[in-house]
């Protein structure tokens, strides 16, 4: 059956106050389809957790311009100046976590685990409010999974089943967040029929995705 879908049957799906993964690295692999969505149909008051916000006029960025994210859990925040203003102003709720360590997150999310170990974070301020664990006299940090209602992802190439092909570095967050969100939607530059798409390059299973539109 085909998981293509129109963007207004995609954006249904969308409502205020949300969790959302949006995937994406400095707005490469960010799908601008829905960010635009989101913004024209003025969904607000979202908890977004994404490896960065972009720049102030492309990605998760024009969602922080248009102060539709009340809470930011995100790994850094250098290359957009309003997400700073934000945060500094006390206009936005955020988390600012390491970038290895949001990844497992997701990841941990994705594979049913309860958490795992690292070391990243002990004696700085990453630590506060987490239970620290000595293993062969060394302390870690306990991190926990996160998890998403939703996931808004980009992708080159999908076949109508959810298959997904990223493009390089495009890929980033992309297929760890397709494993940890309730609800999976998928962007694609292009999509095709299901045998079109090399096998050996597939990289997120259209088990995993709920509905795709074709995007920029």
């Amino acid at each position: 059956m085909s998981k293509v879908k129109t963007l207004d049957e995609i954006t249904a799906k969308f409502h205020d106050g949300q969790v959302m993964m949006i995937g994406g690295f400095m707005s490469a692999g960010t799908p601008e389809t829905f960010i635009d969505a989101i913004i024209e149909k003025g969904i607000t008051n979202l908890t977004v957790i994404a490896n960065d916000t972009g720049f102030v006029d492309t990605g998760i960025g024009k969602l922080i311009v248009a102060k539709r994210i009340s809470k930011l859990i995100a790994t850094h925040v250098g290359t957009n100046k309003e997400t700073g203003r934000q945060m500094n102003a006390g206009e936005i709720e955020y988390d600012l976590v390491p970038q290895g360590t949001l990844a497992e997150r997701v990841r941990a999310a994705g594979a049913g685990l309860g958490g795992f170990l690292t070391p990243t974070g002990v004696g700085t301020i990453v630590e506060e409010g987490k239970q620290k664990i000595t293993v062969d006299g060394k302390e870690y940090l306990l991190e926990l999974p996160i998890r998403a209602e939703i996931a808004l992802l980009h992708a080159w190439k999908a076949d109508t089943s959810g298959n997904l092909v990223y493009r390089v570095a495009s890929r980033n967050f992309n297929p760890l967040m397709a494993l940890a969100a309730d609800f999976v939607v998928v962007s694609a530059e292009e999509i095709v029929e299901v045998g079109e798409l090399d096998p050996d390059i597939i990289a997120t299973p259209g088990a995993l995705v709920d509905m795709l539109v074709k995007g920029r």
